[in-house]
């Protein structure tokens, strides 16, 4: 179970981090550090299952939600414009469940770095 969720997490940084030589050694490396750390966890304990639970969710987080953007150059908007590497595993939400919103900010949020509630005081 533990070279699968390896497996799957190296095959994930080649997704996330295609054409990005830098990105892919460092995430890479990461991941063997972070195996190899583990490595002597005997099969059995309950902390070797959720650890290879999280590596597969490391793997699912970088093929779904990490998308990188570099600088378009040569169009007079460089500081502002940016092609995204998206690919047919990224997840494209609708945005419904945020447009909906629940019409209540949560608990410790004020607007405007806590302006109103020193308003209150």
């Amino acid at each position: 179970m533990a070279l699968a969720a390896y497996r799957h997490v190296l095959r994930s940084t080649r997704i996330a981090f295609q054409d990005d030589a830098r990105m892919l050694y460092a995430a890479r490396v990461e991941a063997r550090s972070r195996f190899n750390n583990n490595r002597s966890l005997p099969v059995e304990i309950m902390d070797t299952q959720q650890k290879i639970n999280e590596a597969e969710e490391v793997a699912r987080i970088l093929r779904q939600n990490v998308v990188q953007g570099q600088k378009v150059e040569g169009t007079g908007l460089e500081d502002k414009r940016y092609r995204l590497r998206i690919h047919n595993e990224t997840e494209k939400g609708d945005n419904e469940t945020i447009k909906k919103g629940t019409g209540v900010a949560p608990a410790g949020n004020a607007c405007c770095g806590g302006a109103s509630e020193l308003a209150h005081r």
